[in-house]
């Protein structure tokens, strides 16, 4: 299909206006140094805690979100558009917000974090485990999102087929409902992968940025930026790069429908 010239040129516009910013980080680079940088333990060790981080965010997030998202999909619950909105809020909400509501809400005053800091001796704020806590919650929604719209746009007429024959639903979850089901979930675990990965509002606001504790990329690359241009650069890089290497693989999985390309 041959596109009208002036929406090519507008889509033209729009391309160099998200390109632009990206050229611009690259070149200024220092490429003849970004192997001394990349080997320096202040971009190593903020680049393993956010690979900790974020690995243990998306695996709470699949735990927690598949069953969300069928209940969402599936289930006829009342208030289920009220609920629908609530788990995408963080979407949409500042970080900065999200990291205030966590920290009132699981701080050590806060309205179940007292109870934990007083029951358990648990506390979460300023720690590793309150990173995965905001990465979680920034996360979420894109996986729900993901997967729900996989289970409202595919078929069930095999999973009705199977529980008219006699099979237990949790019988037809785990082998008809999963198995269609792990492209979108595998798309929607990337997403929330590279989300949690570059989350910097609700982590700085809930965990702090505490060095080889709470400090992620994002976190790192900030406090770079008012020393070290440099550092701050390598930093950046390699977050696009790994943003780029979660996004290109995964563009025909969330477009139902979408031919792979070649």
């Amino acid at each position: 299909m041959r596109a009208p010239r002036p929406v090519l040129a507008v889509a033209a516009i729009a391309i160099a206006y998200v390109a632009l910013p990206v050229l611009g980080l690259l070149q200024r680079m220092p490429w003849s140094s970004m192997g001394d940088l990349l080997a320096r333990e202040s971009i190593t060790r903020p680049l393993l805690l956010s690979l900790l981080v974020s690995g243990i965010a998306a695996l709470v997030v699949v735990i927690l979100g598949t069953p969300l998202a069928w209940t969402l999909a599936r289930v006829e619950i009342p208030g289920r558009r009220i609920i629908r909105a609530l788990v995408l809020l963080p979407m949409v909400l500042p970080p900065v917000v999200g990291g205030t509501a966590l920290l009132f809400a699981l701080g050590r005053r806060g309205l179940v974090g007292q109870w934990l800091d007083r029951w358990f001796g648990l506390t979460l704020p300023f720690t590793t485990a309150g990173a995965v806590v905001a990465a979680v919650f920034v996360a979420l929604p894109f996986y729900v999102i993901a997967v729900e719209g996989a289970l409202e746009s595919g078929s069930d007429e095999l999973e009705q087929m199977a529980g008219t024959l006699g099979a237990e639903p949790m019988r037809v979850l785990r082998r008809i409902t999963l198995p269609r089901l792990l492209p979108a979930m595998g798309a929607g675990m990337a997403l929330a992968w590279a989300r949690a990965l570059g989350e910097f509002g609700a982590t700085i606001t809930f965990a702090g940025n505490l060095p080889g504790r709470t400090q992620t990329l994002p976190l790192a690359t900030f406090l770079a930026l008012e020393s070290d241009t440099e550092e701050a650069l390598a930093l950046s890089l390699v977050m696009l790069i790994v943003s780029l290497a979660v996004l290109i693989p995964m563009r025909d999985r969330w477009l139902p429908g979408r031919r792979p390309e070649r």
